[in-house]
């Protein structure tokens, strides 16, 4: 008979240390994530270098960062990029009532391969997030998710075409790795 694990509450992850790890709560559990390796945060580098003038263009908010969180249904996560609209109150800081993301990027490592094909998969499609990128540098594929359709797993040409964007951004998978195709 197994255990009965400790359902984690909001308040309970706020109160956690500040240090070197990133702390998430997804529908109770508390998942712990080391600091980043450089050729993830590389990846997140080179990704943000392709979307920040496509989304100050497209006027689609701006690219968030970790420490940015989505808040959701008792569930507080830190993607490595999220686009997202400024919140409508200038006067408030609270994530709880923050616009829904219209993109989430997460960036696949051995120790969150699982919980972002999985548990954050599933809160952010729950949280009415439109679509939901797993950028996996090991299989150097983007697997797309968007609400309503099958996943799509990307190894060469890639779109984005948010619903108010009069263009889709595209570009080359290769580009994410830095790698020039031939």
């Amino acid at each position: 008979m197994l255990a009965p694990t400790k359902k984690w509450l909001l308040e309970e992850l706020h109160e956690l240390p500040e240090d070197s790890n990133r702390y998430e709560v997804i529908r109770g559990m508390l998942f712990v994530t080391p600091t980043p390796t450089y050729s993830h945060q590389e990846i997140v580098a080179r990704l943000t270098h392709l979307l920040v003038p496509y989304v100050t263009l497209q006027q689609l908010g701006f690219v968030f960062h970790p420490r940015a969180v989505l808040q959701y249904d008792e569930s507080q996560v830190e993607p490595d990029l999220m686009v997202r609209q400024p919140h409508p109150d200038k006067g408030l800081s609270d994530w709880s009532t923050a616009p829904t993301p219209s993109l989430v990027v997460e960036v696949a490592s051995r120790s969150t391969r699982a919980r972002d094909k999985h548990e954050k998969r599933s809160l952010y499609s729950d949280a009415g997030v439109p679509e939901y990128w797993i950028v996996d540098g090991l299989d150097r594929t983007i697997t797309v998710v968007r609400a309503g359709a099958r996943e799509v797993v990307q190894a060469r040409g890639m779109a984005w075409h948010p619903h108010s964007a009069t263009e889709p951004l595209e570009f080359d998978v290769a580009d994410v790795f830095g790698e020039k195709r031939s």
